[in-house]
């Protein structure tokens, strides 16, 4: 068979290109196998472009530099905005400082990558450690006369309004009820500065609040917002690539009905089913209540959670072997 293999990473287990590769580790030889690892703009999204081929010192979201890496490929960028202002380089949620996090750093990026000659850039929106609605980012893209030269897509993982994302996000970022309240009220002040100034509505525009307001920051001047498995789905060409196979295996660490709602897995079955291509999810776990189309596998149940988390990688490679002896019966 000619199978593409085209998951998301297992979030906190295996990126998707591991993931990829160890699925295709359990097929056989005689299987013509393609491989595109997948994101809908949270991490992996450069990795789902070809990969990082620059890096460069950025303000990490809590002001300390780190090394952001990023993709230029002609006049095309692929910035990840957890790169420069993510979680992870914060601490985590216990030592991030929800207040003080700023996107400063993903602007730098921005800036960096028209210096260098990007005229189209994608912006992941996924994994921050930011409540800042933008502001930060567009402090460091002064002056913003400059971005009329280019066109700017965030590839956005939510579809949470602007201020709805202090009470969504605020506490996955480390933010007290009373925090939550405060950040709320500074993205109410900051979407009428974004009318005062730009005469543009961030309020109420789907997927302005990913990122905590990144992307309704960056829509605030001139930014388009996108679900982010279109941006990388579109620029891979995967109804293509999907169409021209016999099966398309995909997959994510955790399935549930948010995984139907812009993201890889619902993504790609719904190309699958557009296609009439037979289609397997491998996860690592998965909600027993939600309605999918296509047979799926998690690897809790399959060899229980001790293994899927311990050796992700060996214990994909099991069940794999499992659903491939099981299609077509």
């Amino acid at each position: 068979m000619r199978i593409l293999v085209a998951p998301d990473k297992f979030k906190g287990t295996a990126s998707a290109h591991i993931v990829a590769e160890s699925i295709s580790q359990a097929l056989s030889s005689n299987h013509d196998i393609l491989l595109q690892p997948l994101a809908d703009g949270g991490e992996g999204t450069v990795a789902a472009f070809g990969g990082s081929n620059r890096v460069d010192i950025v303000a990490g979201p809590l002001n300390t530099p780190v090394e952001a890496h990023w993709r230029l490929h002609g006049d095309t960028a692929v910035i990840e905005m957890a790169q420069a202002s993510g979680l992870t380089l914060a601490g985590g949620i216990e030592e991030n400082d929800p207040i003080a996090a700023t996107t400063f750093g993903t602007g730098q990026l921005i800036g960096i990558a028209i210096e260098r000659g990007a005229r189209k850039i994608i912006v992941g929106a996924g994994g921050s450690a930011t409540t800042d609605g933008g502001l930060g980012a567009l402090k460091a893209l002064h002056p913003l006369q400059r971005l009329r030269e280019v066109s700017i897509t965030v590839a956005c993982d939510v579809r949470t309004h602007f201020v709805e994302a202090a009470e969504t996000f605020g506490p996955q970022k480390g933010a007290t009820p009373s925090q939550v309240q405060f950040l709320k009220r500074r993205l109410v002040r900051v979407a009428q500065m974004y009318i005062e100034d730009r005469a543009v509505d961030v309020l109420n525009m789907k997927m302005a609040g990913a990122a905590g307001g990144l992307a309704g920051g960056l829509a605030s001047v001139g930014a388009s917002l996108v679900q982010g498995f279109d941006a990388v789905s579109d620029a891979v060409e995967l109804l293509d690539l999907i169409e021209s196979v016999d099966l398309v295996i995909t997959g994510e660490g955790h399935v549930d009905e948010s995984s139907f709602e812009g993201k890889v897995v619902g993504g790609v079955l719904a190309l699958a089913q557009e296609t009439a291509t037979p289609a397997i999810v491998i996860t690592g776990s998965w909600e027993k209540s939600i309605s999918c189309p296509t047979p799926i596998y998690g690897l809790e149940e399959e060899v229980g959670r001790e293994a899927a988390f311990s050796d992700t990688e060996k214990s994909i490679q099991q069940v794999v072997q499992k659903a491939i002896s099981n299609f077509g019966k």
